[in-house]
């Protein structure tokens, strides 16, 4: 019987043979030819010209120009508290906070005590009233005795006209004294001193904000300018609404014009208002004018601090094209124009109002007119390119006639 021997390659040479036939199968097969590869667009004048059906052109929306008409204006707002119906409670006299008699969220009448102060200054205050009461009660009985005296002829009318000022001096002092202590929370039916300082509301609302502990100690120069008040008291039915509108704006704001107010927060909800007043001036950190309106929350789904905005209609002349289609250079605006297709040029144009979605042009587009939208960078940026290879072109012009004439 007959054994055929089989010999084994080794790995080198089964590479090197795989190789091998991988580079005869390669050249069995035809070349492929890469695909043509479409040429920039040119400079001709101040216009941009592409090739046909060049690929970059699928890459380019385009929009019409279309008449102006009434254009929807949000301007940023913010929600505070009426402060013809608010009241921002500081305290009169230094003390100490001995009771807390109302909280946040609680409704309020005149009158309706907040707290209470140990106060030595409001009881020096009570003494005050103390002695001029009893300073007039005096004066009284001396003014009666020296009627007594004149009517029986034993004192001259100089003694009894000296009695009566002095009584009618008492008494200013009385009412003086008295009013004081009463303005600050002091009854009037009171005449000991307590050093007892009633913190009172003077008006009908909510307490709307506390800053107050029990036992904090309180001075009258703790208030003014970035000093909290120790309580606000406010009517949250009525809103103020302050709006920052642009110098474009302001003919659409007098007073009187209405507004409706948009709350992120409360889709769905409709809130009207009316312009109040109107500042006289531009805020030169925001380039803005403060326009200030009010607006009815019988609900009270309106809070302070709330953000929202006030949405007003606009009627504009011009065209009418997306925000994005404008870019600024500068301080001037242009928008890339198609004149027909795959040529295109740079416009300038003059804006009447510009907002997040639509810009209306007043002057430099006509209706109709085609402008980019979309990938209007990468356009521009083909501009750029196309401008500085026709600059260099043009600078090596001269060099080339130079270098003609020496052949010649």
């Amino acid at each position: 019987m007959q054994h055929t021997t089989v010999k084994k390659l080794s790995a080198p040479t089964l590479r090197v043979s795989l190789l091998i036939s991988l580079l005869v199968l390669a050249g069995c097969q035809e070349p492929v030819e890469p695909p043509a590869k479409a040429p920039p667009p040119i400079m001709q004048g101040e216009q941009l010209r592409f090739a046909p059906n060049h690929p970059q052109l699928a890459l380019l929306g385009l929009v019409s120009a279309t008449p102006a008409k009434a254009v929807i204006v949000d301007l940023p707002a913010r929600m505070v508290w009426n402060e013809e119906r608010t009241q921002r409670i500081y305290p009169a006299f230094a003390g100490r906070v001995s009771a807390i008699l109302a909280d946040v969220g609680q409704a309020v009448n005149p009158g309706s005590a907040l707290a209470q102060l140990a106060s030595p200054d409001f009881g020096m205050a009570q003494a005050d009233t103390a002695k001029a009461r009893a300073d007039a009660r005096l004066s009284g009985q001396v003014l009666q005795r020296q009627r007594e005296l004149f009517d029986a002829g034993i004192i001259p009318r100089k003694d009894l006209d000296q009695a009566e000022a002095d009584a009618s001096r008492s008494q200013a002092e009385v009412q003086r004294a008295d009013a004081r202590t009463r303005m600050y929370g002091g009854a009037r039916e009171t005449t000991g001193v307590n050093q007892t300082l009633a913190m009172a509301a003077g008006i009908k609302g909510v307490v709307v904000e506390r800053n107050l502990n029990p036992g904090q100690e309180v001075r009258p120069d703790q208030s003014g300018v970035g000093v909290p008040p120790l309580f606000v008291v406010s009517d949250p039915t009525s809103l103020w609404v302050q709006i920052d509108a642009r110098e474009s704006e302001v003919a659409l704001l007098k007073i009187g014009a209405a507004f409706e107010l948009i709350i992120p927060s409360l889709p769905g909800e409709k809130f009207e208002g009316r312009v109040t007043a109107a500042s006289d001036f531009i805020d030169t950190g925001t380039r803005t004018i403060k326009i200030r309106g009010m607006v009815a929350n019988p609900k009270r789904l309106l809070k302070a601090e709330m953000l929202g905005s006030a949405r007003v209609q606009r009627q504009l002349s011009g065209v009418v094209i997306p925000s994005q289609a404008v870019a600024l250079n500068g301080t001037q605006h242009s928008v890339l124009v198609q004149l027909q297709p795959g040529v295109f040029e740079t416009r300038l144009v003059w804006l009447s109002y510009q907002g997040p979605k639509e810009a209306v042009i007043s002057s430099g587009l006509e209706v109709g007119e085609q402008v980019v939208s979309d990938n209007m960078l990468l356009l521009a940026r083909q501009f750029r390119m196309a401008q500085d290879d026709s600059s260099i072109a043009e600078k090596a012009k001269p060099a080339d006639k130079t270098a003609e004439k020496a052949t010649r």
